[in-house]
């Protein structure tokens, strides 16, 4: 059953007129790896004030005020058993006619055997709580793994999970029509996570843009694909609720992975070069709930 929210069809951004609308959520969601019920009276904010955005209307190199780059593989302590190397090469991202493009390769360099890229907002934008947003179009075959999603800003001084990792979309190549919304943290991550998969059923995301985003606030952490709200994960679905590190501000990283222990790695079928099209990512501000 796809939940609709009192968002307006016709509007990117999520809000509901002045204040706050509660509605009651009826259905029991099936989480994939721990189980959460949805049988509760949920709030739903209002948020209007853009607090950073990126539209890539400049064509080139992404906004340097905005975003930095990941360089490397995954012997930088990245993990997940991924093949590519990442580069700040146009080749393999660049803003170009009012798109991000994040391109995997096939190709030999610095070792690897593919490159792509990954760029992050760390020490330039990270906020507590809110909105985030983007409309993506997602690259498609065995092996392709894009992601957005965001990590806690103390991850230099608290190792992962400790945290805290919010995956606001990944998708499996492999897997078209289907996405996936979780959240890490200690005692819970990886094979753990505490997630949630969704099946568009007649839609695709890899031949058409959908709005990734999550609204969130104080223990609650709510997932969204377009209009639709298809998961909410809150203290209640962890093993033990007091390992919420979901109480600090995160910044957003934007990726695409070439294969790894979530998608696997590329077959015979799956075609190079890739690319991953990002419209904007926009965050907003939290305005409080009731």
């Amino acid at each position: 059953m796809r939940m609709q929210t009192c968002r307006p069809s016709h509007l990117k951004l999520s809000h509901c007129g002045a204040g706050f609308v509660k509605f009651t959520l009826l259905l029991a969601v099936i989480v994939g790896t721990v189980g959460c019920s949805f049988s509760e009276e949920q709030t739903v904010t209002n948020f209007k004030e853009i607090t950073m955005q990126d539209e890539f209307d400049s064509d080139g190199a992404p906004n340097s005020t905005i975003w930095d780059y990941d360089i490397g593989t995954r012997g930088d302590g990245w993990g997940n058993n991924e093949l590519q190397y990442y580069t700040d090469r146009p080749e393999n991202i660049v803003v170009q006619n009012g798109y991000l493009l994040i391109t995997a390769r096939q190709e030999n360099f610095e070792g690897s055997s593919y490159t792509s890229a990954r760029i992050l907002t760390k020490d330039k934008f990270e906020q507590q709580y809110g909105r985030f947003e983007a409309r993506i179009r997602t690259p498609y075959g065995q092996g392709m793994w894009p992601a957005f999603w965001m990590l806690g800003a103390n991850s230099d001084e608290v190792i992962w999970p400790g945290c805290g990792e919010i995956d606001i979309m990944e998708v499996r190549g492999q897997e078209p029509t289907i996405l996936f919304g979780s959240v890490h943290g200690p005692g819970y991550s990886a094979g753990e996570a505490i997630t949630k998969r969704y099946d568009l059923v007649n839609e695709r995301v890899d031949s058409d843009f959908h709005i990734y985003g999550i609204e969130w606030g104080p223990n609650y952490v709510n997932f969204y694909i377009d209009d639709v709200l298809y998961n909410q994960i809150t203290p209640s679905d962890l093993p033990d609720p007091g390992n919420w590190v979901f109480d600090q501000p995160f910044y957003i990283i934007i990726n695409l992975a070439v294969g790894g222990s979530f998608v696997g790695p590329p077959n015979e079928e799956t075609v190079f070069p890739q690319t991953m099209l990002v419209d904007y990512v926009r965050a907003y501000k939290y305005n409080g709930s009731n």
